[in-house]
Formats: structure tokens, C-alpha cells, sequence
């Protein structure tokens, strides 16, 4: 359930590296952690939160950056210290003055997305939030092998020669269209605590 909240945080989340752009614009409530933000993005990008993520953004108070997310010990590559998400708000780390954010989903393809928050408005009572409001191009398939593997993919489902073709067919489960988005499709699921992450 939301709590009540009389502001709502708009933010525009673009997938890092993409020409074009793949991006999404949603707007939440502004008492959401960053784990229920985690959650929202996965829905209006198209993810389905099969792997571990992480934000990274400036600490206001230090000016130097943070990590936010689901901390795990047995992660060696991270060299700082990860903050649980469910227990940090977007309203205490994005304002005017620190509006952008790096999200990282995936660390083995390594799916960038800038985050900036575009404005904070006043709540509309007939809206139910977290709402999509605009975005462009279809999420990649999970585990494609990162924007590089993507790339490849799109190549070979432009040519029905390729000798990987219906090999790739088979793995996508049937036909890709790198256009198709419609931010009236996204539907935003209930976010699952911390030990229920992957059910």
C-alpha cells in the first residue's frame, strides 16, 4: 500500500549507450524508497528483475558518490560500502541541486540507465501512481549479452539468412520488434520485500 503523499517526483530513465535512445519518463510518489523506485523502473522499462542492481548517486552531504540497493557480501568488485534500498528515500537524495542518477541492472550485462529527475509536482487525485507517462523502443531481452549482444541480436533479426536466425528465434520465444512501446501497456507490480526478490 502507499502511504500518503501530496507530491509525486517525475523522472526520465534513458538506457545508457542506445541509438536511439531507449527511455521511459514515470513519475512516483515522493515517499518512495529507492527499492520501491528499483521495482517501478523494471516494470516501465520491461525488466524482469532477474538479476541483482545498484544506484549510484552523489551523497549530498559528502558530495562524493553512493551506492544504493540490495548489499551483498560475497560481491568482490564492489569497492564501497551498498546501502538497502528499502531503507533509503528518493525525497532525502534527489533534489534541484542533485537531480541524476546512475542504474545499474544486471553486473554481468551491465545495463547502464541514466536517471534525472525531471521535476516534482503536485499529485493529481484521478492518477494512480507510479504511472508511465511516455517512452520509446522496446526493452532488450534479458541476458542478451549487454548492449553489444543486443546489437548483434537486432543484426541478426534483420536478416532471415543469418544462420543464427532461427536459432534466435527459438531463444526469444518468437518474433522481436525493437520499436513496440506503449507506456499505456506498462502495469506496475507490488514490490517484493528484499528476501523475496527473484520469486
Amino acid at each position: 500500500m502507499v502511504k500518503k503523499f501530496n507530491n509525486v517526483y517525475q523522472f526520465k530513465i534513458t538506457l545508457k549507450d542506445t541509438k536511439p535512445p531507449i527511455w521511459r519518463r514515470i513519475q512516483v510518489p515522493e515517499t518512495f524508497t529507492f527499492w520501491d523506485l528499483h521495482f517501478t523502473i523494471q516494470d516501465a522499462m520491461g525488466w524482469f528483475n532477474f538479476h541483482l542492481h545498484d544506484f549510484n548517486i552523489k551523497d549530498p552531504i559528502t558530495n562524493e558518490s553512493i551506492l544504493i540497493g540490495k548489499p551483498q557480501e560475497d560481491i568482490f568488485f564492489k569497492t564501497k560500502k551498498e546501502l538497502p534500498g528499502w531503507e533509503e528515500k528518493i525525497a532525502d537524495r534527489f533534489y534541484k541541486e542533485n537531480i541524476s542518477a546512475i542504474y545499474t541492472y544486471d553486473f554481468g550485462d551491465n545495463w547502464e540507465h541514466d536517471i534525472e529527475l525531471e521535476k516534482i509536482l503536485s499529485k493529481k487525485e484521478d492518477i494512480k501512481y507510479p504511472i508511465c507517462l511516455a517512452g520509446k523502443l522496446a526493452c532488450p531481452p534479458e541476458s542478451c549479452g549487454g548492449i553489444p549482444g543486443y546489437y548483434h541480436l537486432l543484426e541478426i533479426m534483420n536478416d532471415k539468412c543469418h544462420e543464427d536466425y532461427e536459432s534466435m528465434i527459438d531463444w526469444l520465444g518468437g518474433e522481436f520488434d525493437p520499436e513496440e512501446f506503449n507506456p499505456d501497456d506498462v502495469r506496475f507490480s507490488i514490490p517484493r520485500t528484499p528476501d523475496q526478490e527473484f520469486l
